[in-house]
Protein backbone atom coordinates (compact mmCIF):
# COMPACT_ATOMS: atom_id res chain seq x y z
CA UNK A 1 0.00 0.00 0.00
CA UNK A 2 1.48 3.31 -1.08
CA UNK A 3 1.00 6.14 1.41
CA UNK A 4 1.06 9.68 0.06
CA UNK A 5 1.45 12.70 2.35
CA UNK A 6 0.01 15.75 0.62
CA UNK A 7 1.52 18.94 2.05
CA UNK A 8 0.39 22.42 1.15
CA UNK A 9 3.16 25.02 1.15
CA UNK A 10 3.44 27.41 4.07
CA UNK A 11 2.38 31.04 4.11
CA UNK A 12 3.86 33.69 1.84
CA UNK A 13 3.51 37.46 2.00
CA UNK A 14 0.86 37.19 -0.74
CA UNK A 15 -1.14 34.23 0.57
CA UNK A 16 -4.77 35.30 0.96
CA UNK A 17 -5.25 38.67 -0.76
CA UNK A 18 -3.61 37.73 -4.08
CA UNK A 19 -4.23 34.81 -6.44
CA UNK A 20 -0.54 34.02 -6.82
CA UNK A 21 -0.79 31.14 -9.30
CA UNK A 22 2.42 30.60 -11.24
CA UNK A 23 3.90 34.01 -10.36
CA UNK A 24 7.64 33.40 -10.05
CA UNK A 25 9.81 34.31 -7.09
CA UNK A 26 7.21 33.93 -4.32
CA UNK A 27 8.98 32.33 -1.36
CA UNK A 28 7.77 31.44 2.12
CA UNK A 29 7.78 34.33 4.53
CA UNK A 30 8.95 33.97 8.15
CA UNK A 31 5.58 32.60 9.21
CA UNK A 32 5.57 30.08 6.39
CA UNK A 33 9.10 28.97 7.16
CA UNK A 34 8.15 28.36 10.79
CA UNK A 35 5.09 26.42 9.68
CA UNK A 36 7.14 24.23 7.33
CA UNK A 37 9.76 23.54 9.98
CA UNK A 38 7.11 22.66 12.57
CA UNK A 39 5.47 20.21 10.18
CA UNK A 40 8.84 18.72 9.30
CA UNK A 41 9.58 18.17 12.98
CA UNK A 42 6.22 16.49 13.49
CA UNK A 43 6.83 14.15 10.56
CA UNK A 44 10.42 13.32 11.49
CA UNK A 45 9.50 9.76 12.55
CA UNK A 46 7.67 9.01 9.31
CA UNK A 47 10.06 7.43 6.77
CA UNK A 48 9.88 9.17 3.38
CA UNK A 49 11.46 7.56 0.34
CA UNK A 50 10.83 10.65 -1.79
CA UNK A 51 9.51 14.19 -1.84
CA UNK A 52 7.75 15.27 -5.04
CA UNK A 53 7.26 19.01 -5.30
CA UNK A 54 5.58 21.61 -7.45
CA UNK A 55 8.26 23.69 -9.21
CA UNK A 56 7.10 26.92 -7.57
CA UNK A 57 9.41 28.44 -4.97
CA UNK A 58 6.97 28.37 -2.06
CA UNK A 59 6.62 24.61 -2.49
CA UNK A 60 10.35 24.06 -2.98
CA UNK A 61 11.01 25.99 0.26
CA UNK A 62 8.51 23.75 2.07
CA UNK A 63 10.06 20.63 0.54
CA UNK A 64 13.51 21.80 1.70
CA UNK A 65 12.22 22.02 5.26
CA UNK A 66 10.70 18.53 5.06
CA UNK A 67 13.95 17.05 3.74
CA UNK A 68 16.31 18.83 6.12
CA UNK A 69 18.15 16.54 8.51
CA UNK A 70 16.58 13.31 7.28
CA UNK A 71 18.77 10.21 7.17
CA UNK A 72 18.66 8.63 4.73
CA UNK A 73 17.84 11.65 2.62
CA UNK A 74 14.67 11.17 0.57
CA UNK A 75 14.94 11.41 -3.19
CA UNK A 76 13.86 14.84 -4.45
CA UNK A 77 11.73 15.30 -7.56
CA UNK A 78 10.05 18.29 -9.18
CA UNK A 79 6.88 17.62 -11.17
CA UNK A 80 4.97 20.33 -13.05
CA UNK A 81 1.85 18.15 -12.86
CA UNK A 82 1.44 18.96 -9.17
CA UNK A 83 2.05 22.65 -9.83
CA UNK A 84 -0.56 25.30 -9.15
CA UNK A 85 -3.68 25.76 -11.24
CA UNK A 86 -2.87 27.82 -14.32
CA UNK A 87 -5.19 30.75 -13.65
CA UNK A 88 -4.31 32.61 -16.84
CA UNK A 89 -5.20 36.30 -16.77
CA UNK A 90 -6.45 35.92 -13.19
CA UNK A 91 -2.88 35.31 -12.01
CA UNK A 92 -1.72 38.05 -9.67
CA UNK A 93 -5.22 39.46 -9.27
CA UNK A 94 -6.67 40.63 -5.98
CA UNK A 95 -9.17 38.13 -4.62
CA UNK A 96 -11.60 40.88 -3.65
CA UNK A 97 -11.62 42.08 -7.27
CA UNK A 98 -11.82 38.60 -8.82
CA UNK A 99 -14.76 37.76 -6.56
CA UNK A 100 -16.83 40.34 -8.50
CA UNK A 101 -16.21 38.54 -11.80
CA UNK A 102 -19.24 36.45 -12.88
CA UNK A 103 -16.89 33.47 -13.33
CA UNK A 104 -16.17 33.50 -9.60
CA UNK A 105 -19.62 32.13 -8.75
CA UNK A 106 -19.07 29.28 -11.19
CA UNK A 107 -15.68 28.53 -9.63
CA UNK A 108 -17.44 28.15 -6.30
CA UNK A 109 -20.56 26.24 -7.36
CA UNK A 110 -19.71 24.42 -10.59
CA UNK A 111 -15.90 24.20 -10.83
CA UNK A 112 -15.94 21.33 -13.31
CA UNK A 113 -17.31 23.80 -15.87
CA UNK A 114 -14.59 26.41 -15.31
CA UNK A 115 -11.78 27.25 -17.70
CA UNK A 116 -9.77 30.22 -16.51
CA UNK A 117 -9.34 32.94 -19.15
CA UNK A 118 -6.03 32.26 -20.86
CA UNK A 119 -5.43 29.38 -18.42
CA UNK A 120 -6.57 25.82 -17.88
CA UNK A 121 -9.77 24.09 -16.88
CA UNK A 122 -10.01 22.88 -13.29
CA UNK A 123 -10.90 19.42 -14.61
CA UNK A 124 -7.55 19.47 -16.44
CA UNK A 125 -5.80 20.39 -13.19
CA UNK A 126 -7.40 17.44 -11.45
CA UNK A 127 -6.56 15.04 -14.27
CA UNK A 128 -2.87 15.98 -14.41
CA UNK A 129 -2.44 15.90 -10.63
CA UNK A 130 -4.18 12.53 -10.21
CA UNK A 131 -2.14 11.15 -13.12
CA UNK A 132 1.03 12.37 -11.40
CA UNK A 133 0.16 10.67 -8.12
CA UNK A 134 -0.71 7.40 -9.82
CA UNK A 135 2.51 7.60 -11.82
CA UNK A 136 4.66 8.18 -8.72
CA UNK A 137 2.81 5.41 -6.89
CA UNK A 138 3.83 3.01 -9.65
CA UNK A 139 7.41 4.31 -9.79
CA UNK A 140 8.03 4.23 -6.04
CA UNK A 141 6.24 0.97 -5.35
CA UNK A 142 3.45 -0.44 -3.18
CA UNK A 143 5.38 -0.16 0.10
CA UNK A 144 6.50 3.46 -0.37
CA UNK A 145 5.61 6.41 1.82
CA UNK A 146 6.33 9.72 0.12
CA UNK A 147 5.31 13.37 0.22
CA UNK A 148 3.78 15.57 -2.45
CA UNK A 149 4.23 19.30 -1.79
CA UNK A 150 1.63 21.25 -3.71
CA UNK A 151 -1.13 23.87 -3.59
CA UNK A 152 -4.58 24.10 -2.02
CA UNK A 153 -6.74 23.68 -5.13
CA UNK A 154 -4.52 20.91 -6.49
CA UNK A 155 -4.62 18.95 -3.23
CA UNK A 156 -8.38 19.49 -2.95
CA UNK A 157 -8.84 18.10 -6.44
CA UNK A 158 -6.76 15.00 -5.67
CA UNK A 159 -8.61 14.41 -2.40
CA UNK A 160 -11.97 14.73 -4.18
CA UNK A 161 -10.84 11.98 -6.55
CA UNK A 162 -9.69 9.79 -3.64
CA UNK A 163 -13.01 10.33 -1.86
CA UNK A 164 -14.99 9.46 -4.98
CA UNK A 165 -16.45 12.97 -5.12
CA UNK A 166 -17.38 14.85 -8.26
CA UNK A 167 -15.08 17.81 -8.86
CA UNK A 168 -18.05 20.10 -8.20
CA UNK A 169 -17.81 19.05 -4.54
CA UNK A 170 -14.13 19.89 -4.11
CA UNK A 171 -14.82 23.36 -2.70
CA UNK A 172 -16.23 21.61 0.39
CA UNK A 173 -12.67 20.53 1.27
CA UNK A 174 -10.46 22.97 3.19
CA UNK A 175 -6.66 22.82 2.82
CA UNK A 176 -4.79 25.33 4.98
CA UNK A 177 -1.18 26.50 4.67
CA UNK A 178 1.35 23.86 5.79
CA UNK A 179 -1.46 21.36 6.33
CA UNK A 180 -1.09 17.61 5.98
CA UNK A 181 -3.53 15.36 4.13
CA UNK A 182 -2.86 11.65 3.70
CA UNK A 183 -4.14 9.04 1.28
CA UNK A 184 -3.20 5.38 1.31
CA UNK A 185 -3.58 3.83 -2.14
CA UNK A 186 -4.36 0.13 -2.54
CA UNK A 187 -5.03 -1.91 -5.65
CA UNK A 188 -8.80 -1.55 -5.43
CA UNK A 189 -9.39 1.78 -3.71
CA UNK A 190 -7.73 4.65 -1.85
CA UNK A 191 -8.26 5.32 1.85
CA UNK A 192 -8.26 8.94 3.01
CA UNK A 193 -6.51 8.98 6.40
CA UNK A 194 -6.24 12.71 7.08
CA UNK A 195 -7.52 15.97 5.62
CA UNK A 196 -6.17 19.45 6.50
CA UNK A 197 -4.33 18.15 9.57
CA UNK A 198 -2.56 20.98 11.38
CA UNK A 199 -1.42 19.01 14.43
CA UNK A 200 -1.30 15.61 16.03
CA UNK A 201 0.97 12.60 16.30
CA UNK A 202 1.59 10.87 12.94
CA UNK A 203 2.21 7.43 14.50
CA UNK A 204 -0.70 5.91 12.58
CA UNK A 205 1.06 6.70 9.30
CA UNK A 206 3.90 4.29 10.06
CA UNK A 207 3.10 0.72 9.09
CA UNK A 208 5.19 -1.16 11.60
CA UNK A 209 3.45 -4.47 10.98
CA UNK A 210 2.60 -5.31 7.39
CA UNK A 211 0.55 -8.35 8.39
CA UNK A 212 -1.62 -6.17 10.58
CA UNK A 213 -2.19 -3.83 7.66
CA UNK A 214 -3.42 -6.75 5.57
CA UNK A 215 -6.09 -7.73 8.08
CA UNK A 216 -8.63 -5.57 6.28
CA UNK A 217 -9.12 -8.26 3.61
CA UNK A 218 -7.45 -10.75 1.27
CA UNK A 219 -6.42 -8.03 -1.18
CA UNK A 220 -5.37 -5.44 1.39
CA UNK A 221 -7.95 -3.14 -0.21
CA UNK A 222 -11.00 -3.88 1.95
CA UNK A 223 -12.05 -1.54 4.78
CA UNK A 224 -11.50 -2.92 8.26
CA UNK A 225 -14.64 -4.59 9.61
CA UNK A 226 -16.59 -2.82 12.33
CA UNK A 227 -14.81 0.50 11.87
CA UNK A 228 -11.50 -0.72 13.29
CA UNK A 229 -8.35 1.18 12.37
CA UNK A 230 -7.55 0.56 8.73
CA UNK A 231 -3.86 0.00 9.40
CA UNK A 232 -3.18 -1.15 12.92
CA UNK A 233 0.30 -0.75 14.25
CA UNK A 234 -0.19 -3.65 16.63
CA UNK A 235 0.48 -7.27 15.78
CA UNK A 236 -2.60 -9.47 15.36
CA UNK A 237 -3.37 -11.81 18.26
Amino acid sequence: MTTVLFVRHGLTALTGPILVGWTPGVHLDERGQRQAEALAARLRTVPLVAIVSSPLERCLDTADALAAGREPAPARHVDDRVGEVRYGSWTGGEIKVLAKDPLWATVQAHPSAVTFPGGEALRETQARAVDAVRDWNARLGPDATYAVVSHADVIKAVLADALGLHLDQFQRIVIGPASLSVVRYTRLRPFVLRVNDLGGDPVDLIETNRKAGRRRGPTGSDPAAGGARAASTEAPP
